[in-house]
């Protein structure tokens, strides 16, 4: 990669390989990977754990105040720090999923995470991957991509991730979940799950990931 710094997004629905492409892209290039996902599953399983009312906008407010996030380098996916603590396994649950999905919709959150998320891309190249990071967060982004993948599909990854780390999973429930988070992410009137207009749109369905990663590279060199 040359000496320029470079944002590229990746967007995409949960399941669809976002995190694990993003992050073997940025070691190709020698970029950074940034992981938004994970800052709002960060912000929700804070506000599950004080017992935040996510209507109430003051609540949430003084919730960002003292929040500080950290992401830091990991084996498979981005390893998360809050205020100190290493959370990297508590916002990896299916339930915080639908936690990050909730306050993800909410103004301060969205409007605070956007701002952090920017300022890691001031003075390095990143591979940003979320949900509206190449409509929103990096909207003049030199590389777009936008990954998708068949419900089905992405709920047997997930279940798989879930019972490698010992985790329990069912696939029915990780399904409807995945369904459901898709049209809550869709249908939001805050920063919506779509595709930028000049994404190159990538179905991952059927196949590999270093394929996916091997065609992303080519397109930007």
């Amino acid at each position: 990669m040359s000496s320029q710094r470079l944002v590229i997004t990746i967007d995409g629905p949960s399941g669809s390989g976002k995190s694990t492409i993003s992050r073997l892209l940025a070691e190709r290039l020698g970029a950074t990977y940034l992981d938004t996902g994970a800052m709002y599953r960060a912000v929700g399983l804070l506000a599950h754990r004080r017992g935040i009312d996510l209507t109430d906008n003051e609540a949430v407010k003084g919730l960002l105040t003292d929040l500080t996030i950290q992401l830091l380098p990991g084996e498979v996916e981005a390893k998360v720090l809050v205020n100190g603590e290493d959370v990297s396994a508590a916002i990896r649950t299916a339930e915080m999923g639908m936690m990050a999905s909730k306050v993800s919709a909410l103004e301060p959150v969205r409007q605070a995470m956007t701002a952090q998320q920017r300022l890691m891309a001031v003075n390095q190249s990143v591979v940003a991957e979320g949900r509206d990071t190449g409509t929103v967060v990096f909207p003049a982004a030199e590389h777009k991509f936008f990954l998708s993948a068949a419900p089905e599909e992405r709920a047997r990854r997930r279940t798989e991730q879930l019972h490698e780390k010992g985790l329990a999973a069912d696939f029915s429930e990780i399904l409807a979940q995945i369904r459901q988070r898709d049209h809550d992410d869709s249908v939001r009137a805050l920063a919506p799950l779509r595709a930028a207009a000049e994404a190159i749109t990538i179905d991952s369905s059927t196949v590999s990931i270093d394929e996916v990663v091997e065609e992303m590279l080519a397109l930007i060199r």
